[in-house]
């Protein structure tokens, strides 16, 4: 989890000009200082090969007052005179202006050879001496080169290392440029002195000797506020030392600026380590830390033992003429590495006092030594007169080994001296340690070694507060120890991230925070806390791997800050004491370990032994928690077709969580997911601050310490196994991630052997059932039954909780839900899902199995069922049905019982069954279609013989074109249409349906042929549907215009338009069936048309036929008045030749009455004229009246007239006078075709109309029979036209004018009654009608 860092320092892209720059430059300042020390040896062994001129030079060849180490000698240049000051002109006559020369000249000559040297003085006057040339002695080669250079050697290696230690601290970069700088300062003197190559450095190097001091005194311990807000000052002093370096070294050949510049130097240099010591001084007095005091202390007391003796004799030059400098004053520099190495380095494991005191004691010895050899070599050099030679280093050996042995006495005493000042009271502690190493060793539990570290502490310190911080091997957690009450001292925990855990687990001594001052800025982020703790005093309970605690302690109860000595104390006691409490965790780890052991030997037996899958996770819980604490258990497992994890055991506080199992985890920005991925184990300290701080979704769930671990099988990752913690007090460890590891391990293989087991199972099983299914899928023949047995052995097969088959309307290709099962397949069945839409449709789209694990991440799920129903579907495996490439439907089953995902086996079983099931279908709907086929063939004639029937009862145009539309509209199920006729230039509306007042805008029913683009129908001649924007065709709301072209032979006479508001067009189908209706109005049209183009023509007939029947009828009433009168002799008797003619004259002047009479009567029938006059008559009245006329005929061909009538006969519905001219009509007909002494029988029965289901519903049945001559096959099809007269020879003898029948037919249907025959030819003829009985 995320914790803050044990450092906190900026980083390179933070501030890289306050951190790398400094650093850097630093490091260019140490490699200088590293090559010219590399280069010194170098140089000084080529000066040694050359001739000694007897004085040492300073750049600018100026002669340096250095005398030799044996006081008794001098050197040849010295002893002529030389002093320091003259400069150096020439040799020999030769001009000399650098040391370069200068070697160059005296390699011309050897030691003891005579030279003689030109030299100038302050005032610039020359002078010429003469000296023997000789080479430097062995004795100031030690002086002046080997023991500084091994004083500077060492303060080098001081100053690289503080840079290694704590390049990334200021005071540590301030102090190792200032031990460099001593160091070249020290080294570099023979350098100074001789070749000058590299006084440039020399310079700089002292002068950064004040300059790093001060950066040291303003940064040590911690840097000055003022500093800290202005960081540029740091380097001031470094820019004025520079510059002082510089103007030394530019001006090194003028005698007067050089000595300025070099006392400008060395005096301020001077005077800022002087000022650097008082500032540190002032410091350790205001510091309320005692650690900060001790180690100021130690500091300042180091600078004036390392640098007194240099910086006394600096202040000591102008006043003391005869001050000549030696380079034993740098001998005690030595000490200074060592106190500034525990001073800035104090996280060392070094006590202070040990340190110090032998450091100080050791430089003292030094001293001692060095002004003992000096002062003895002196000494012996002026008794010897010569005779020992200082040079010689055998002597200089067995001098330093002499001495050595006879300061061991003073050595020891000085040791007693400093042991009795700086460590009183250190007898005491040391005698309380060894009494606290017995107690421990007898103490076993961690409970009495913390009690007795408890004791020791608080009796000897007596702190106001006091924690004991110990690790909790279980949680990994540092938490307080219990006080003498037995309660813990503090509630706080702290992790192993935790910034005080990583400050204190890097150090070995106490760490000492001062109250009132601010935290070093790693512990900043550990302030609230500490606070709590209210301690001044942490004190590390260090282990051999890791720290095993801390000691906390408050103020004082004396109010007394803690010593050094108090820290020493605590810092042995936490040394004995860490040791013990880790012998005691490691007991206590080794009994867990055999717990842990046991448990996983339970696990790997209950596993080994347990098929159940659902045994096995409650196995896996049991033992998992009682080694590992644990609020919430998930064991979830991977769907690596759908990339999804499904828990499928849940426990959250003790209790199963059903209802989380066998659900995918919503989102795959988890850190389930992540784990899932780097298939790697992963703890965490909070669950949602990892979350975030990874960029992952968080949880909703307060979840603190998570620990999750992979299940894996092989190269394969199955699934997870997480534990997490609500307790915010409890941390997981890697031990217990590698303990659930191990289980995990143990668990994947269990899950892994199961599944097998079970997939072996269920594969037997489906297997099985699959070929069950084959054999009833062929069995049958119905497809409803069919489908249904589909449906449920596909549900069957994969155990899943529902499913749909889906059939593709072929008209519309929408998918029809034609058998459901599940909770809610009632209310499904008989939906629609729009072509294409939803997971179906993918199907179908793609001839493809689709299987979506998740619908709710699936663009495709078409939801609206569920949300009609309340269903929650979760996985779906669609499979389609193919027949010959074709896709007819498809099997949708949904939710495995077991929760799990449909997998690629599921998905090639049921695309098997599907196979099968397909052909199984197509065979059934084959069979079915063809059935329906027939029956839809048949009801399609039935209902077009129907139509053809109410076209064909009426020859009406209007009405034919109004019964078409009629049909078009009910067929199509259209909102309105119409029917137009094609005429030249327009469109004539004939007839029309559903429109209100749309059709008002067109004057007398004419539209435009190009309204709504229907001239292109006229001249394609094809029907067209088209879809209308809203609001867009005649009828308003219309969607769908659909036009149906009216065609006789090839040319367009007339169009149905239909509109409908529905968006779906019409079925082809359907279409098809308004063409087939349009040719069938387009006959029934033309007939109409045809008839109405022939009644006109009768209409104009039947007007000059009553013409002509009327203007005839009175001259043939004249003729038939003369006649008779002539006749009966009015004017005259007559002959027998007369009488003859006149009868002939009066019977064709009654066969033209007759026609006459007939051809009017049809003439009022065709135009409509005919009046009846419907009343309620008695049958037997118009009998007797039929008798009266007919009489005389039946009696001259002796014929016999019987007539057969019911008492009961009801009064009749009829014109008297009509229905007596039919009866007599068809008398008249029997008693002409019927031989002499013939029989005619006329008789009526009522009865209910059985013959005409339009007319009404009683009626009275009256036939006259006749034995007559019968009539032919042939005649019999044309016995009721107008003027139809039978060929037969018979029939011609009697006379008449064929309109008889016709006209009797439309008397007898315009009473609404019926008239047919039944005839045998030479037999006998009946003829039948029908007259309504009269209500009432």
């Amino acid at each position: 989890m995320a914790e803050a860092r044990l450092t906190s320092p900026r980083t390179l892209k933070q501030q890289p000009s306050q951190v790398w720059l400094p650093q850097l430059l630093v490091l260019i300042y140490l490699f200088t200082a590293l090559v010219a020390f590399v280069a010194y040896p170098i140089l000084a062994v080529r000066w040694y090969s050359s001739p000694f001129i007897g004085a040492l030079l300073q750049p600018g060849l100026l002669v340096k007052g250095a005398k030799p180490s044996q006081i008794s000698i001098e050197w040849p240049a010295q002893a002529q005179g030389v002093a320091s000051g003259d400069r150096l002109t020439g040799i020999n006559g030769a001009t000399v202006t650098s040391s370069r020369e200068l070697t160059a000249k005296l390699k011309e000559f050897q030691p003891g050879d005579l030279v003689s040297l030109t030299l100038a003085n302050a005032n610039g006057k020359e002078r010429s001496i003469e000296i023997k040339l000789t080479s430097f002695p062995l004795s100031d080669r030690f002086t002046f080169f080997y023991l500084p250079f091994f004083i500077g050697l060492i303060l080098l290696a001081s100053g690289v290392w503080f840079f290694l230690m704590r390049r990334n601290s200021p005071s540590g970069r301030a102090f190792s440029v200032f031990m460099a700088s001593v160091a070249v300062g020290t080294a570099g003197l023979f350098d100074l002195y001789t070749t000058h190559a590299f006084s440039w450095l020399w310079y700089l190097a002292v002068a950064f000797c004040g300059a790093g001091m001060l950066a040291v005194a303003t940064l040590f311990p911690r840097m000055y506020p003022w500093i800290a807000r202005q960081p540029r000052l740091r380097y001031l002093p470094f820019i004025i030392a520079a510059l002082l370096a510089s103007f030394a070294f530019f001006s090194r050949n003028d005698a007067q600026l050089s000595r300025l510049g070099l006392n400008l130097l060395l005096g301020a240099a001077t005077a800022s380590v002087l000022a650097a010591l008082v500032i540190l001084a002032r410091r350790s007095f205001r510091t309320g830390s005692p650690v900060e005091r001790e180690q100021l202390h130690w500091l300042v007391l180091g600078g004036l033992l390392s640098f007194g003796l240099i910086i006394g004799w600096l202040m000591g030059v102008p006043f003391w003429s005869g001050n000549t400098f030696t380079p034993l004053l740098m001998v005690p520099m030595a000490i200074f590495p060592l106190v500034a190495g525990y001073t800035i380095q104090r996280h060392n494991r070094i006590q202070a006092d040990f340190v110090v005191s032998r450091g100080v004691l050791y430089g003292l010895l030094a001293i001692i030594i060095a002004l003992g050899y000096a002062l003895l070599v002196t000494g012996l050099g002026i008794a010897a007169e010569g005779a020992l030679r200082p040079s010689t280093p055998l002597i200089s050996g067995i001098v330093i080994f002499a001495l050595a042995l006879a300061l061991l006495p003073l050595r020891e005493r000085m040791e007693r001296l400093l042991d009795r000042t700086f460590f009183r009271g250190e007898q005491a502690f040391q005698e309380r340690l060894k009494t606290f190493s017995g107690e421990l060793t007898s103490a076993v539990e961690l409970t009495q070694i913390l009690a007795v570290l408890r004791r020791y502490v608080e009796e000897t310190l007596q702190p106001q507060r006091l924690h004991i911080f110990v690790l909790d091997p279980f949680t990994d957690q540092y938490i307080a120890a219990k006080d003498t009450t037995g309660k813990r001292t503090s509630d706080l925990r702290f992790s192993q991230n935790s910034a005080l855990v990583q400050a204190l687990g890097s150090r070995k001594t106490p760490l000492y925070i001062n109250a009132g001052e601010s935290l070093p800025s790693a512990l900043v982020p550990e302030t609230p806390r500490i606070t709590l703790l209210d301690a001044q005093v942490f004190v590390p309970l260090q282990g051999r791997q890791r720290l095993m605690g801390w000691i906390a302690l408050g103020q004082r109860l004396s109010g007394e800050v803690f010593t050094t000595r108090d820290l020493s104390y605590l810092d042995s006691l936490s040394d004995q004491a860490s040791l013990a409490i880790e012998r005691a965790q490691v007991v206590s780890s080794m009994e867990k370990r055999m717990h842990e052991m046991n448990v996983l030997t339970r696990v790997a037996q209950g596993v080994n032994v347990t098929i159940s899958l659902d045994d096995i996770f409650e196995l896996i819980y049991a033992q998992t928690t009682q080694i590992i604490p644990a609020d919430d258990f998930s064991l979830i497992l991977n769907d690596p077709i759908r990339s999804e994890l499904i828990p499928v055991f849940v426990v959250e506080q003790n209790d199963r969580v059903t209802g989380k199992e066998n659900k995918p985890l919503e989102e795959n920005r988890t850190l389930e997911y992540e784990v899932l991925r780097q298939r790697l184990p992963a703890v965490a300290e909070n669950y949602n601050q990892e979350a975030q701080r990874r960029g992952l979704l968080t949880s909703t769930s307060d979840l603190h310490a998570w620990l999750c671990v992979p299940l894996n099988a092989g190269a394969e990752t199955i699934g997870l196994l997480s534990l997490a913690s609500c307790d915010p007090s409890i941390l997981y460890t890697q031990d217990q991630l590698g303990l659930l590891q191990a289980i995990a391990d143990q668990v994947a293989g269990a899950i892994v052997k199961a599944r097998l087991l079970g997939e072996a199972e269920r594969r037997t099983r489906q297997l099985t059932t699959l070929n069950e299914v084959t054999r009833k899928l062929t069995s049958t023949l119905d497809l409803e039954p069919l489908l249904g047995t589909i449906l449920n052995n596909a549900v069957e097969i994969l155990n899943c909780e529902a499913g749909s088959l889906f059939m593709v309307d072929e008209q519309t290709d929408d998918l029809v839900i034609s058998v459901a099962v599940g909770a809610v397949a009632s209310s499904l069945v008989g939906q629609r899902i729009p072509a294409g839409s939803g997971v179906v449709g993918k199907a179908v789209r793609s001839r493809q199995a689709v299987m979506v694990n998740d619908v709710q991440k699936s663009s495709d799920w078409y939801s609206e069922p569920d949300q009609k129903t309340g269903f929650i579907t979760r996985a779906l495996l669609v499979i389609p049905l193919m027949v010959k490439e074709k896709v007819i439907g498809v099997i949708e089953v949904i939710n495995r019982h077991d929760g799990l995902p449909f997998t690629a086996d599921d998905q090639e079983l049921l695309s098997a069954f599907a196979a099968q099931a397909g052909v199984a279908i197509q065979n059934a709907r084959l069979y079915t279609n063809t059935d329906q086929a027939l029956t839809a063939r048949v009801e399609e004639l039935q209902v077009m013989q129907r139509i053809d029937r109410e076209l064909n009862t009426s020859l009406d145009v209007s009405r034919a074109m109004r019964i078409t539309l009629e049909w078009a509209m009910r067929q199509s199920g259209a909102n309105a249409g119409l029917i137009v006729m094609v005429q030249e230039g327009s469109l004539q509306i004939m007839a029309s349906q559903g429109y209100s007042n749309e059709l008002e805008t067109f004057a007398e029913g004419r539209m435009p042929s190009d309204q709504f683009q229907l001239d292109q129908v006229v001249e394609s001649g094809s029907p067209r549907q088209l879809t209308v924007p809203r609001d867009g065709g005649l009828l308003k709301g219309a969607r769908v215009q659909t036009v149906i072209p009216i065609r006789r032979e090839t040319a367009t006479t007339g169009l149905i338009l239909l509109e409908s508001v529905q968006a779906d067009p019409y079925s082809e189908e359907l279409v098809s069936f308004l063409l087939r209706l349009s040719d069938h109005a387009s006959i029934a049209i033309a007939n109409a048309q045809l008839y109405a183009a022939v009644q006109s023509a009768n209409l104009a007939k039947s007007e000059f036929v009553s013409f002509v029947a009327h203007e005839l009828k009175n001259p043939m009433t004249s003729i038939k008045g003369y006649t008779e009168l002539l006749a009966v002799g009015a004017v005259g008797p007559i002959n027998e030749a007369q009488t003859n003619f006149l009868s002939t004259i009066r019977s064709n002047i009654d066969r033209m009455n007759t026609l006459i009479s007939d051809l009017n009567d049809v003439s009022k029938i065709e135009v409509g004229r005919m009046r009846l006059d419907f009343k309620a008559i008695k049958l037997a009245d118009v009998v007797e009246e039929i008798n009266r006329s007919t009489r005389k005929q039946i009696e001259e061909k002796s014929q016999n007239l019987k007539v057969d009538l019911p008492q009961d006969l009801p009064l009749l519905w009829a014109d008297r006078v009509r229905l007596t001219q039919v009866l007599v009509n068809l008398v008249s007909n029997a008693n002409k075709y019927t031989d002499k002494s013939g029989e005619i029988l006329l008789g009526a029965e009522r009865t209910a109309n059985q013959w005409d289901a339009q007319g009404a519903a009683e009626v009275v049945h009256i036939w006259v029979k006749d034995n007559g001559i019968g009539i032919s096959e042939e005649d019999q099809k044309k016995i009721f036209q107008k003027f139809f007269r039978s060929e037969d020879p018979k029939t011609r003898e009697a006379p008449g004018t064929g309109l008889g029948l016709n006209i009797t037919r439309a008397l007898v249907e315009m009473q609404g009654g019926k008239i047919w025959f039944e005839s045998e030819y030479r037999v006998g003829t009946t003829f039948h009608i029908t007259v309504p009985v009269a209500e009432g």
